[in-house]
């Protein structure tokens, strides 16, 4: 279990790395443009952020969790991780 719960801080982790960096290009796109998709991009980016603030406290503060809830929890951070990834690969390009 413990390797699962390390994969998911690593995840979590990535995530927020990588929405920090997607706000920061998505802000600055929206100074100069100010479209509307470029500020629900923002929006989305902040809520994320914080789902993933939140998942990365709970990795290291939370009481033991059951062996499935983490593997699952580690499965769905994993599959953000490479969502985000993809955005970011997209954005940056």
């Amino acid at each position: 279990m413990s390797l699962a719960l390390d994969a998911a801080r690593i995840a979590a982790a990535l995530n927020v790395l990588m929405l920090l960096l997607l706000l920061r290009i998505w802000v600055g796109t929206y100074r100069e443009i100010r479209a509307p998709l470029t500020l629900g991009s923002i929006v989305f980016a902040v809520l994320l952020l914080a789902e993933n603030a939140v998942a990365l406290y709970f990795y290291f503060n939370a009481p033991a969790m059951p062996s499935l809830a983490v593997q699952v929890m580690m499965l769905l951070q994993v599959l953000e991780t490479v969502a985000i990834g993809v955005l970011t690969y997209i954005t940056w390009q």
